[in-house]
């Protein structure tokens, strides 16, 4: 299983937390929450990584290195800032084999169980496949539209002041999937606002799979600050990381 971490951004609203490091590296219970991130998903059976990276590129090529955990580290560099969507069609160049693959977003944690993903995206004959948490944050986090069967309508439903399922920044995809809607962007593209609702006109077969797991967005001071507390909930780094020095 590969999977692609979206690791490029500058992190403007934490620099005041944060005001030296790129946001990945951003440290939670002594590490990089990036490291945080990738042991959770090497335990789940992620053995291939590719960080897509820009901002401070070289801050996160020298601390995480080649390997991780035993899996394999490559590197998709951004010259200039493409948006979370341009950063995935420049990564999955270099994915290798024709299987699904992940992508996360660098600055959340959310446990979904890949063995949980996979079995929603093969029993939904997916293509691309969403993983959602509940929240009553309805300011910050919107709720996706949904069918009966959970097929996403869009990533955006009506406000509401209830609790909503919204995207928790986990994808599964398959293969190809991307070809079609490739060649229409070029640069700057964002793969929520323009990506995905380009798949959906297309009626490609998207899912959203509900878990009630641990997640946090570390986007702001505010649960950047909470972040050691929800992932000291969670198995951490510990033995898994590549080495014992702190950030």
């Amino acid at each position: 299983m590969q999977a692609i971490i979206l690791a490029g951004g500058k992190g403007t609203r934490l620099r005041a937390a944060v005001p030296d490091l790129p946001k990945p590296l951003a440290p939670v219970g002594g590490r990089p929450f990036l490291e945080h991130q990738m042991a959770y998903w090497s335990s789940q059976g992620v053995d291939r990584f590719v960080l897509s990276v820009g901002y401070k590129a070289t801050m996160i090529v020298d601390r995480i290195g080649a390997s991780f955990s035993g899996a394999e580290v490559l590197y998709a560099i951004e010259d200039e800032p493409l948006g979370t969507g341009g950063a995935v069609l420049l990564a999955r160049q270099k994915l290798s084999a024709n299987e699904p693959f992940l992508v996360l977003n660098g600055d959340t944690f959310f446990d979904l169980p890949l063995a949980e993903l996979k079995a929603a995206h093969v029993e939904k004959g997916s293509d691309w496949t969403v993983g959602l948490f509940p929240t009553r944050d309805t300011k910050r986090f919107l709720g996706v539209n949904l069918r009966a069967d959970d097929r996403l309508i869009s990533l955006v439903a009506p406000a509401a002041e209830e609790l909503v399922w919204a995207n928790g920044g986990v994808y599964l995809i398959s293969p190809r999937v991307l070809d079609r809607v490739a060649t229409h962007f070029e640069g700057q593209v964002s793969l929520e606002a323009e990506i995905i609702p380009a798949l959906l006109n297309l009626q490609t077969a998207m899912y959203g799979v509900r878990h009630r797991g641990r997640f946090i967005d570390i986007g702001i001071p505010e649960d950047y600050r909470r972040a050691a507390e929800v992932l000291s909930m969670h198995t951490l780094v510990d033995q898994q990381a590549p080495s014992d020095r702190p950030i």
